[in-house]
């Protein structure tokens, strides 16, 4: 069994280097699925959704050179198959992406329905709404979404009637080699959108408006294979090692992030009590005191992310007062509240929303990663707790951040991965 040995307390202390962004990788991989040739990617998170991708895109007939642990080229000359198996698909939720980007290319499709974490429902309605305005014909059957044409898909207008990035994210590889244009409403406006539109256009693509309400773009016939590109820096990772920083009342230079996407995760920092300095590509959080009590709305971007929830959570479990968090993304994302209220945590948590009464100390207990996220809250608690703090599933954790004890144990804190038994 795997899990982590969270030893606390500690104060963190140094510089971290962010990795490329989840996010935004995991919709660009199956992009270069619409290039008939090579695509040389850059700062590739090495984490265990991208292993999962790689190994989807290498059954569909793609060949892989692993430049380094975070640089690949991807050569998608040969690929032949546009049928991903439900035991490729099903261990994340992002492997819907194959969708947009197979249709794009092939005539029929046939992908498992995706995974990931359980966060309540994650309807494919819009996706589907997407695909068949376009004029493809998408059937969902024993585990298995179809989705098909008998002429090439043409530009067309839709507006989403849930603001969604990955029903976004989809439309955008479908519509790009389309015929004709199209005008996609009510989008999501996330940093790793413009990240996917970025990367498609620096290969001919024309796509504007990406970051904005209204995304449009023009179909091309073909898009050519690029010398490289650089993912973005990940939003997530950086917010996650600022609000560590200021729960450890540490003192933390988070390097390669861009600050203008950590707007939202630095204004409830500083509304807490963190003192924050932005320079051009990093941030320093620091913090010497208790946090105040905060209250918290997760709203799409540029409002706070919903994947920056639980992490910031612990800065209101430990707050001098009481504070709120309002849920407005996904409803189950409160699970990991129980955990917490075993190390200590004052949380009356219902529906939407959760009231945290602060407490001065946390103390160390047997805990579950519900999710990516609230793994990584989780460790943050362990790092402020007394005692050794144990965290199972941790599966969920390596899922999306790259090297992660390491990263802490360079600022200080240690934290042991343990698997049957032996501690590393």
């Amino acid at each position: 069994m795997e899990k982590f040995i969270v030893h606390g307390p500690c104060r963190l202390e140094g510089e971290v280097v962010i990795s490329g962004a989840k996010n935004a990788a995991v919709a660009i991989l199956p992009a270069t699925l619409l290039v008939k040739g090579k695509c040389h990617l850059e700062n590739v998170p090495d984490i265990s959704d991208i292993r999962a991708y790689c190994k989807i895109l290498e059954s569909l007939g793609s060949k892989i050179e692993y430049i380094s642990k975070n640089e690949l080229i991807i050569d998608n000359t040969d690929v032949d198959s546009a049928i991903a198996s439900y035991d490729l698909t099903s261990k994340f939720r992002a492997s819907y992406y194959l969708l947009g980007a197979l249709i794009g290319r092939f005539d029929k499709v046939q992908i498992g329905l995706p995974g990931g974490c359980k966060l309540g429902a994650r309807p494919f309605d819009q996706h589907i709404k997407a695909f068949k305005k376009l004029g493809a014909k998408v059937i969902v059957r024993n585990g298995n979404v179809y989705a098909s044409k008998t002429e090439p898909l043409k530009g067309a207008n839709i507006f989403f009637d849930v603001v969604s990035v990955g029903s976004t994210m989809n439309a955008i590889l479908a519509a790009t080699l389309s015929e004709g244009t199209t005008t996609i409403e009510n989008v999501a406006k996330e940093p790793h959108i413009v990240d996917l539109a970025n990367f498609l256009n620096s290969m001919g693509a024309k796509i504007k408006g990406a970051g904005t309400d209204t995304i449009k773009i023009t179909g091309v016939k073909e898009l050519k294979q690029k010398s490289s590109y650089s993912i973005i820096p990940d939003q997530i990772e950086a917010g996650t090692f600022m609000v560590a920083a200021a729960a450890t009342k540490g003192d933390v230079l988070v390097k390669n992030c861009i600050p203008k996407h950590m707007e939202p995760i630095t204004a409830k920092l500083i509304e807490a009590g963190a003192n924050v300095e932005e320079f051009e590509s990093s941030i320093r959080v620091s913090m010497d005191k208790r946090p105040s009590s905060i209250s918290i709305k997760t709203m799409p971007y540029p409002g706070f992310p919903t994947d920056m929830q639980p992490q910031t959570s612990i800065l209101l479990v430990l707050g001098d007062a009481t504070g709120t968090i309002v849920e407005t993304i996904w409803e189950s994302r409160f699970q990991y509240t129980d955990e917490l209220a075993k190390m200590g945590a004052e949380i009356s948590a219902h529906g939407s929303t959760a009231i945290f009464k602060g407490v001065d100390k946390l103390y160390a207990a047997p805990v579950k990663a519900h999710d990516l996220r609230a793994g990584a809250a989780m460790i943050i608690a362990g790092l402020v707790a007394e005692g050794d703090t144990e965290v199972y599933d941790v599966q969920h954790i390596l899922r999306g951040y790259e090297n992660i004890v390491e990263k802490f144990g360079k600022l200080g804190a240690k934290i042991d991965y343990v698997n049957d038994g032996e501690e590393n």
